[in-house]
């Protein structure tokens, strides 16, 4: 089984477990190698979560897991928060973060670059769109976008601070 065959089964065993938890599986990464396996599970929610949330999601995913037989062998499991500069890869994280500040890496040149950085305008027409700092807009397909994550602004940071 191929590390994205596995993360995609985890999501898939992570996915309700966190649903009764009130928590969203944002991603799934297998990372490393040999004895150094990692798998890595984001999860979020409105508000953000805490270590509690964390240890809770990995303790029933854990147990979730040892009545599998994954093909891993030796693997640490880590639960962990996106982080306010999360990364962006589902269609669905580009409508939730609309009005956010992005940056965007393409795999080809658009335009003649391939980092753009801006405020995420959401879907349009099924292509992402960023209104570029200079004004323009662009529009790019998710299947072009190498890299897209949550650029930090103070009025995150102040918004993260009152919630806490």
């Amino acid at each position: 089984m191929r590390r994205e065959e596995v993360a995609r089964y985890v999501a898939a065993l992570a996915g309700p477990i966190g649903t009764r938890m009130g928590l969203e599986i944002v991603d799934v990464e297998l990372r490393g190698g040999g004895r150094h396996q990692v798998l890595h599970v984001l999860a979020d929610r409105a508000g953000g979560i805490g270590v509690e949330d964390c240890a809770r999601l990995s303790e029933a995913l854990s147990r979730e897991l040892d009545l599998y037989d994954l093909p891993l062998g030796a693997y640490t499991l880590e639960v962990s928060s996106p982080g306010l500069d999360r990364a962006l890869r589902k269609p669905e994280h580009f409508i939730q973060f609309s009005g956010r500040a992005v940056a965007v890496t393409t795999f080809a040149p658009v335009d003649g670059q391939r980092r753009f950085r801006g405020r995420l305008l959401g879907l349009v027409d099924g292509r992402v769109a960023v209104r570029l700092e200079d004004g323009r807009e662009v529009r790019f397909g998710t299947e072009e976008i190498a890299q897209a994550h949550l650029v930090v602004e103070m009025e995150d940071l102040r918004q993260d601070l009152r919630r806490s």
